[in-house]
């Protein structure tokens, strides 16, 4: 267990958090929320020992140990991949040395029946089993499982981790971290640097993790795969929910709206309090109770508000421009680097109004595609052309990173706006969190969320009908994500959306583009459909190739095993299928005019019939009436049915 007890600390001379207690029982799932700055990072890293509290004290059992990993770090570019990840066994190389000059020692000795030999090879046995214990005996596969579980592939194993990117030493770093199998695991968003698959591997590894893990993370859904308690830092205080993430929003909105009614409560008894005081004060009959209640003002608490962030960006993107009926059209698309094979053989056809992600593991060519579909890569096989009067707007993966350094916050948004937009930047820059001390700042002094907000603000500037987003919710908080999401739903062009956040996708697109093998293809549906469908939650099913070979075939591929055209396939189902529509439509439009004119028909015959008329056929015509307005009733019913189910089709 790890005890906190009363602990506090300053930032910038103000108290982060203070008198903060809680405990972290062995097998406890935390996730640590609050706004940004509230002190989650600090927290973590005060409970490894990186950094000291101002006072009180942590606890941590004896002989347990305690694992972190920071949000930034340098990763180690030392060795291999695997060589990175094997040296969380450090340790058992020590006990192995031991054990080896253990066993050199029994081979040189030859009193055999002292005492002493007798104790070095009940030694020697003790420290064999402790290094079987402590996993020496199956280093090498425990590393691979971990490494290939977090997205490297067995060719991976003995390329430098300097040839990789930031985010996959990243990843050694976090294997290392596993293989280590602290008894306390301390995460800073870890899943920065993972793709969906990786992600769902890590879920799965925590939930049957034989230890406590506490979690810093923006990603809902992790949080609610992961965690069973939830503790909030607030206002410099600590709130412990013994529930998931979600179930934890609900209480912390209750608690909150209790907050405002007590706080509610005492003003009014307040207001009373002082009512009477002044009313009362100058008569000596009643100095007494006059005194009394100013006493009890004087020892009143006032009711504490939890600290509430009304701040988060707030922006709509531009209508779209009207486009042709096909946007992106590719044909036999074919990306090598070198002999490196990152995708060939595509086919797709994305047609306007669509909203569609692209998913799969780092590396298997989502960006590289993004990149092809904008002209920042040219080198490329087949065709890939962009439609008739379609304006894109592209937002890369390191679209921060692109931004000018040397220019302020105010320039970079000056340099692109033309017209009427101008005098509107300050406006807008203020609805991305950028107020007047923050727009003369230069770029290169802004955090990496400060850019991020920076850079789809210039997003707005030029309408577009084609937006490509890849990874947009990278460095957002969760309020700023639901506010990028509600922009999208209600954005009117066709959307490419490049993310591994599930919930962040979730209802937002109609379709996924699934980048594996050096293929892509298409699967109409949500993230979560995709996810069911592809039974990611039994993790052993990626590891069957045969398996997931005749599940993709069966999906998606013809009788000779070739992918199929699925995107020009379903355009031209989808145009069948429009045109049943229209025609189900419109016949029961004109069934429901041909219902309307005889019911009033048959409204006529009433009001006549209702003033006395004794004309026989006036009873003919409306028997006749009555009989057809039921026909038309029963052929009205059946269209519409047909109708609903063609649309449910």
């Amino acid at each position: 267990m790890i005890s906190v007890n009363n602990l506090s600390v300053q930032f910038t001379g103000q108290n982060l958090f203070s008198g903060v207690t809680f405990n972290i029982a062995d097998n406890d799932r935390i996730g640590l929320v609050g706004k940004n700055g509230a002190g989650k990072s600090t927290l973590l890293k005060i409970l490894c020992g990186q950094q000291e509290p101002e006072s009180g004290t942590i606890v941590v059992a004896s002989g347990q140990t305690v694992g972190y990993l920071p949000q930034e770090m340098v990763p180690d570019r030392e060795g291999t991949v695997l060589e990175g990840a094997l040296k969380a066994f450090e340790h058992i190389d020590r006990l192995e040395a031991q054990l080896q000059d253990m066993t050199d020692e029994i081979a040189s000795r030859t009193d055999y029946e002292s005492d002493a030999y007798m104790r070095l090879l009940q030694r020697h046995n003790d420290l064999s089993e402790h290094i079987s214990i402590l996993g020496g005996n199956n280093r090498g596969e425990m590393a691979e499982k971990i490494l290939l579980g977090l997205g490297f592939s067995h060719s991976d194993f003995q390329r430098p981790i300097a040839e990789f990117s930031g985010g996959w030493q990243m990843r050694v770093q976090l294997a290392k971290l596993l293989l280590q199998h602290p008894d306390f695991l301390l995460l800073d968003e870890p899943t920065n640097h993972l793709d969906i698959v990786s992600i769902q591997w890590l879920e799965s590894f925590l939930a049957s993790y034989a230890g406590a893990v506490v979690l810093v993370s923006h990603d809902r859904t992790f949080l609610d795969h992961i965690t069973t308690r939830t503790v909030e830092i607030t206002a410099g205080r600590i709130y412990d929910y013994k529930v998931s993430y979600s179930d934890y929003v609900l209480l912390m909105q209750e608690r909150r709206a209790s907050q405002m009614a007590s706080l509610t409560n005492q003003q009014r008894q307040i207001a009373q309090i002082e009512a009477f005081i002044e009313r009362f004060r100058y008569k000596a009959t009643k100095s007494k109770q006059v005194q009394s209640r100013i006493k009890m003002l004087e020892k009143m608490d006032t009711v504490q508000i939890d600290e509430v962030s009304t701040e988060s960006i707030h922006f709509r993107f531009p209508p779209a421009p009207h486009s042709g009926k096909i946007v992106v059209e590719a044909a036999s698309l074919a990306k090598y680097y070198g002999d490196h094979r990152v995708f060939d053989n595509v086919d797709f056809l994305i047609t306007s109004g669509s909203k569609v992600a692209f998913v799969g593991k780092n590396g298997e060519g989502k960006s590289t595609l993004a990149k092809i579909i904008v002209g920042d890569l040219t080198d490329y096989g087949g065709l890939c052309k962009v439609g008739q009067q379609v304006v894109i707007g592209y937002y890369a993966q390191n679209q921060a990173a692109m931004l000018d350094g040397e220019k302020t916050v105010f320039q970079t948004i000056d340099d692109i706006a033309i017209g009427d937009i101008r005098p509107k930047i300050r406006n807008i820059l203020g609805s991305f969190l950028f107020d007047e001390d923050d727009i003369d700042k230069k770029v290169k002094v802004l955090s990496g969320g400060e850019k991020a907000r920076l850079a789809l603000a210039k997003l707005l500037l030029t309408p577009s009908n084609l937006l490509i987003l890849d990874e947009p919710t990278n460095h957002l908080d969760m309020d700023s994500k639901d506010v990028l999401k509600n922009a999208l739903l209600q954005y009117t062009g066709t959307l490419i959306l490049v993310s591994h956040d599930r919930d962040f996708l979730q209802g937002l697109t109609d379709s996924l583009y699934e980048f594996r093998g050096g293929e892509v293809h298409e699967f109409k549906g949500d993230i979560f459909e995709f996810l069911e469908w592809r039974k990611l939650e039994d993790l052993k099913q990626l590891d069957n190739t045969q398996a997931h070979k005749n599940s993709r075939n069966n999906a998606v591929t013809q009788s000779n095993n070739q992918p199929v055209k699925q995107s020009k396939l379903d355009y031209q189902q989808s145009k069948e299928r429009e045109r049943e529509l229209r025609k189900l439509r419109n016949e029961v439009s004109k069934l429901e005019e041909e219902i309307s004119n005889l019911e009033q028909k048959v409204s006529d015959i009433e009001a006549k019939l209702a003033s006395g008329t004794s004309d026989p056929a006036i009873f003919d015509d409306y028997q006749t009436l009555k009989t057809s307005l039921e026909a038309k009733v029963n052929e009205w019913e059946e269209a519409v049915i047909a109708l609903e189910t063609a649309e449910q089709r």
